[in-house]
């Protein structure tokens, strides 16, 4: 969503307009990948991180802007609430030894944050969702004050005219929760890698990397509480769609518009232009701004148009793998990883991404074979189970010689695919030793079954034997911050 926004009201023909533009935009695209040689390219791979500022009693503090004004650093951004902020990390080759280089940017990207920050009072918390969240933090005067995000925020609201009603159901307890605007998204944050695809190989890339989020989600746990309630492995799951929810009542018929926020339809059958024309069909425009050029002129002059109505419109559909188009570098394709969750360590989060993005790899390989044997129902429940459960998750997965696909526990299934994914990280010419030492990692967290969400579970009842609830959880992110501090992976952080 890189379009500027100043305005925050939009009147019936600035829809009118928008929504022109964007099916010339789909043409646009459409004609822009039958072109010979468009998108070609090495693959490349970059992220995005989201981060709390948290004042010295680990609260969070509201001061984005302040510590942005004090920040020199073009990597860092605004986000949606006021005590998030956002790293854009520098993208760099496939080949080598890329994780290591994007955890160069992770850390040095945070190093400029927590130097603007300090200048506010304020720390950094890189965690799916603060612990230490109280209804009151994520009142109306969260929203970071900017056209974009009011302006969404409004439009959310006029399209529901009724309050957010949150229900999350852990295995211990439960929330429900009516509210009345967007700022309960800005409770999730995560870290988005972003793979550059060719626009023929991506169909393919695009389904193994929804084959590959459920189980690499399971190992990368890290948001399991949220207003003080013990919920889901990976609340984020659960929270973000319902926190952005613009549908309404049910309409004439009882039809119920589809969510903002999914796993998606089905399966990709040929391109990426499904998915764009998908997000257009499904999905009315929210921030309607309409800029001057005429896609049909640039592509009919052989040129690269930017589209950005349609990226803009697309940056409004939050799948949790989701289809990017940049017109930079004479235009190309990328996939959007968004379900894995920010923290606990720069290494935790680079094996996560070296799990995510080998296991994608090396299904696209087989991608023919795996879809007819896993329903794209199953692939979004195994989604579900991972956020739900994590290490203790069951999953539904094709077995050989089957018909169809057999519950398997998600740790033996994990220990089958670590030798395929680093096939496929291998194969695309990542190093091996790096490959071997990320994926190692994630082979040590399931040995000791300590994801960062299992750490905050257990940190959590043994602080609770001493301490109310909300000291306890305080107290839990000072030591989740020192440890975090440390760098030392979360499989081997001790509960004490």
């Amino acid at each position: 969503m890189g379009t500027a926004i100043h305005q925050e009201e939009f009147l019936p023909e600035d829809h009118a307009r928008f929504s022109q533009r964007l099916v010339e935009s789909l043409e646009a695209l459409r004609a822009l990948l039958s072109r010979p040689g468009f998108g070609a390219g090495r693959p490349t791979v970059g992220a995005e991180l989201e981060v709390y500022l948290v004042d010295a009693l680990g609260f969070p503090l509201p001061v984005n802007r302040q510590v942005l004004a004090r920040t020199e650093d073009p990597r860092v951004t605004l986000e949606l609430d006021a005590f998030n902020m956002e790293v854009n990390l520098r993208p760099g080759p496939l080949a080598g030894r890329p994780f290591t280089a994007l955890r160069k940017e992770i850390e040095s990207a945070l190093a400029a944050v927590r130097k603007g920050a300090a200048t506010q009072g304020a720390r950094v918390a890189v965690i799916g969702i603060l612990p230490t969240l109280r209804e009151a933090d994520l009142g109306s005067g969260a929203l970071t004050a900017e056209p974009r995000y009011r302006a969404m925020s409004n439009a959310i609201r006029q399209r529901r005219a009724a309050p957010f009603q949150v229900a999350i159901r852990g295995e211990e307890e439960a929330l429900n929760l009516t509210w009345n605007d967007v700022t309960l998204e800005g409770a999730n944050t995560s870290l988005q890698y972003h793979l550059r695809v060719t626009p023929g190989d991506f169909a393919r890339m695009y389904n193994a990397a929804q084959l590959a989020t459920a189980p690499v989600l399971a190992v990368a746990g890290n948001s399991p509480l949220f207003l003080g309630r013990k919920l889901w492995d990976e609340t984020r799951v659960a929270l973000f769609r319902q926190a952005v929810d613009d549908r309404g009542e049910p309409g004439e018929g009882g039809f119920q518009p589809h969510a903002r926020v999914s796993f998606g339809h089905g399966w990709v059958r040929e391109s990426a232009y499904e998915l764009f024309a998908e997000s257009v069909a499904l999905h009315p425009p929210m921030l309607p701004v309409t800029g001057d050029e005429s896609p049909r002129e640039r592509v009919a002059a052989g040129e690269v148009p930017g589209l950005e109505e349609l990226r803009l419109h697309q940056g409004t559909v939050w799948t949790w793998n989701r289809a990017i188009y940049d017109p930079k570098e004479g235009g190309h394709l990328r996939i959007e990883f968004r379900a894995l969750p920010a923290g606990p360590t720069a290494v935790d989060m680079a094996a996560n991404g070296a799990f995510l993005l080998g296991l994608t790899l090396a299904f696209a390989e087989r991608v023919d074979a795996l879809l007819p044997a896993l329903p794209f129902l199953h692939a979004y429940g195994n989604f579900i189970r991972a956020a739900r459960q994590g290490l203790d998750a069951e999953m539904l997965w094709p077995a050989d010689a089957a018909p169809s696909p057999k519950p398997v526990r998600v740790t033996e299934l994990v220990s089958r695919l670590l030798p395929e994914a680093r096939r496929g990280l291998v194969d695309a010419g990542v190093d091996a030793e790096e490959a071997d030492s990320l994926l190692g990692i994630i082979e040590q967290r399931v040995a000791a079954r300590q994801t960062g969400a299992v750490w905050q579970r257990r940190m959590l009842a043994r602080l609770e034997a001493q301490m109310p609830r909300q000291d306890a959880l305080a107290a839990m992110l000072e030591r989740y911050l020192h440890h975090a501090e440390s760098g030392e992976p979360v499989h081997r952080w001790p509960v004490d």
